[in-house]
């Protein structure tokens, strides 16, 4: 088809497309800008959007090996609404760079072979053959958007023509010139080349399982994007020749993931894959997020519940190499630190290690990995706040609670190791209300143990009178909250021999709210979801305080405006944490800090280091937020949406009368509400100047500027997509 054809026929689709998306739009009232707030598009201007058409779609849609094994793949590149792209960039915006990768899943074994390859040169291994894409191929355009690739590489002769190939295909469309960044895409295809029904893949993780965490699974420059793109090239072939190290997806991602769990890191040493002109890649420092912290909970990336048609791979086929991957110090040649000696192979694996024992923590797969806080043999807490009376203010709260086990059998609040409640408000922002001369350590809130004074029935319904008034002052909505923890005794199997280990749980923290004053009930705003259902995406059950606090809406208490470490600097086991000022912990500042982790000091800021309970040092700079970048790169925090509900982090912007944030480590002390949540990622002190600058005797002005309307909205300065 002639380039000038083509291009009239583009224009002709597009005009049409954008008429009827307009009138469809206009007949629903919904938004002419059909992306996400993590788009750069869903701000760009109208006229601009419609031109350019942003994003990227790559659809495979045939492949075939011939018997000389020639390898081709028909294709179309388009944009999100299914229009038609141009490779070239010419009749379309946007040129599109893409490169194809061949692999095969031999007849004999279950994960991929790649057929395209590339030479490497190292100090451990001279030469090698990595998996990569493919060079010195051909393409033609055979159609509107639809290209044919033929490549250079062949499949060997005597290739199995009744096994699985499969095509993958990963790129970029550069939108720069219109201010639209870079789009990413990949797709694969598999095929039987005999023309039979694919009936064997590999389908073991979904990319959606990692998404929880990593937002969205790329690397290698970004254009690499999904599990089934990744193993292609993470194959028995692919080793490093600097370190003489595997990465096969089972061996590589298990490590990664274990990080400082490792036992080899553990015993001193470190875990660095890959050295190459990129960097050293050392993952020695990552903590898996779970619980946090705890590896053995396979489930998070081996779903269940994700469509995967292997995800019971990992229960029925254990081998050397996945397991060996995290159990890194056993030894299968020689039988050191494996409990059942020598094996040469996998096939005595399943014997011993079957899916699921008996009990939890016996040597089955299940068992082994079982983490503590899942365990069917703990009991569990639940503890619910069914009302508050005499909450007026200068009198002494009365809570009534139900007390009760895991299965609903009544509890009594003698039988728990701990019960508290935690008191505080008003809920337009805690922080700095006075209970009294004796809570001076707890700035803000009061918390009192329940555990020998609250009065139960046998059916487990409670009361506990707070010692503690509601002050005289106090005025508009207070809100009360619930911790406990217990305690059980199980049998663990280890080394062969059944030990008893005790585990501590933690019920899920209940707040309750009530007027002190007559006015309507009003819970404090909605920032992050209840019951930390965006936190548990990663952390699965967050846990913190040895397990008494795991619910966002309960931690603001305590983390609250005026709070700091200051209670336990003097018991600090790290002589200079003694002498330094207090740090800030209102939840604002100690969750975005946290999570930006080595971002801070990157960024210009100073180490966040909190002391804990018992003095305890705890440096957060080390933290590695598992969010990617479009480009592939961990540590990315500009997706407010993974933490964030209902853009709370610009649509709050507009509440008036805040209190300050005591911050004494911090550049600007106290530091104005909305200021120190920002301050808790931009760390540099002329992002200190800019808020500060714009704060005066009238308070903040961020919603000027940083508010949905305003020119530079908080989701709008971090849309990277």
């Amino acid at each position: 088809m002639a380039m000038g054809k083509f291009r009239e026929l583009l224009v002709h689709n597009r005009r049409a497309a954008a008429i009827v998306a307009v009138m469809a739009l206009s007949l629903t009232g919904a938004s002419t800008k059909p992306y996400s707030p993590q788009s750069k598009a869903f701000y760009a201007d109208q006229a601009t959007v419609e031109y350019v058409n942003p994003g990227l779609a790559i659809t495979i849609n045939s492949a075939s090996v011939v018997a000389n094994g020639t390898i081709t793949v028909v294709y179309t590149v388009s944009d999100p609404t299914g229009l038609p792209l141009d490779s070239a960039g010419v009749n379309t915006p946007g040129a599109i760079s893409l490169s194809y990768v061949a692999a095969v899943i031999p007849a004999t074994q279950e994960e991929y072979l790649a057929y395209t390859t590339r030479a490497a040169t190292g100090t451990v291994i001279p030469t090698t053959q990595q998996p990569g894409a493919d060079t010195g191929g051909v393409v033609t355009s055979v159609g509107p958007g639809q290209y044919q690739y033929v490549f250079a590489t062949k499949a060997p002769a005597g290739f199995d023509a009744t096994a699985t190939h499969t095509i993958g295909i990963y790129g970029t469309r550069t939108l720069t010139a219109y201010n639209l960044g870079t789009d990413y895409a990949s797709a694969t295809f598999n095929f039987v080349p005999n023309g039979a029904k694919v009936t064997k893949t590999h389908d073991v993780i979904r990319t959606a399982s990692c998404n929880a965490c990593h937002d969205q699974l790329s690397a290698h420059g970004g254009s690499r994007r999904g599990m089934d793109m990744c193993v292609l090239c993470h194959t028995t072939q692919n080793v490093d020749p600097n370190t003489g190290d595997t990465m096969e997806a089972k061996v590589f991602f298990h490590k990664i993931h274990m990080g400082k769990s490792l036992p080899s890191v553990v015993a001193g040493g470190q875990y660095i894959p890959a050295v190459n002109s990129h960097g050293t890649f050392n993952y020695s420092t990552v903590v898996f997020p779970a619980d946090p912290g705890d590896p053995r909970r396979c489930v998070v990336c081996h779903s269940q519940t994700s469509g995967a048609a292997q995800a019971t791979a990992f229960l029925t086929e254990p081998s050397r190499a996945a397991c060996g991957a995290c159990h890194d110090t056993d030894n299968f040649a020689t039988g050191a630190n494996h409990a059942g000696g020598i094996q040469t192979d996998d096939t005595q694996c399943a014997n011993c290690h079957v899916p699921q024992g008996e009990t939890d923590f016996d040597a089955s797969i299940t068992g082994a990995h079982m983490a503590p806080t899942a365990s069917s043999l703990v009991p569990g807490i639940a503890v619910a706040i069914t009302g508050v009376t005499k909450g007026t203010a200068g009198t002494a709260p009365v809570v009534a609670f139900t007390l009760a086990d895991g299965k609903g059998n009544p509890l009594q609040a003698s039988a728990l190791g701990s019960l508290s409640f935690t008191m505080a408000g008003p809920t337009t922002e805690y922080g700095y209300t006075n209970f009294g001369p004796d809570t001076v350590s707890t700035p803000g809130y009061v918390t009192e143990s329940a555990g020998k004074t609250a009065v139960c029935s046998a059916a487990g319904a409670c009361t506990y009178t707070f010692t503690h008034v509601v002050p005289a002052n106090a005025t508009g909505t207070y809100a009360i909250g619930v911790e406990a923890r217990s305690s059980v005794t199980v049998p663990v199997l280890t080394a062969g021999t059944t030990v008893q280990t005790a585990i501590s749980y933690g019920a899920p923290n209940k707040v309750a709210y009530f007027s002190v004053d007559g006015s309507t009930v009003a819970p404090r705003r909605l920032v992050v979801p209840l019951a930390s259902a965006a936190c548990n995406a990663c952390h699965v059950n967050l846990q913190v305080h040895g397990g008494l606090r795991n619910n966002t809406e309960y931690c603001v208490l305590c983390h609250n405006s005026s709070n700091t470490d200051a209670s336990t600097r003097a018991t600090a086991t790290v002589a200079s944490d003694k002498t330094a000022p207090a740090q800030g912990i209102n939840f604002n500042l100690l969750v975005h800090r946290i999570h930006d982790g080595v971002n801070v000091t990157a960024d210009g800021g100073k180490p966040y280091i909190v002391v804990g309970f018992g003095g305890s040092h705890n440096d957060f700079s080390g933290v590695l937020f598992p969010a990617l970048t479009p480009s592939g790169e961990a540590t990315d925090l500009e997706n407010c949406a993974m933490c964030h509900t209902g853009s709370s982090e610009q649509n709050n912007l507009g509440i008036a009368g805040l209190p300050p944030v005591v911050d004494p480590q911090g550049p600007i002390n106290p530091i104005q509400h909305f200021s120190s949540a920002c301050s808790g990622c931009h760390v540099d002190l002329p992002a200190a100047s800019h808020m500060l600058s714009n704060t005066t005797v009238l308070g903040e002005a961020c919603e000027v500027c940083h508010s949905a309307a305003g020119a530079f909205a908080v989701d709008q300065v971090h849309a990277q997509y």
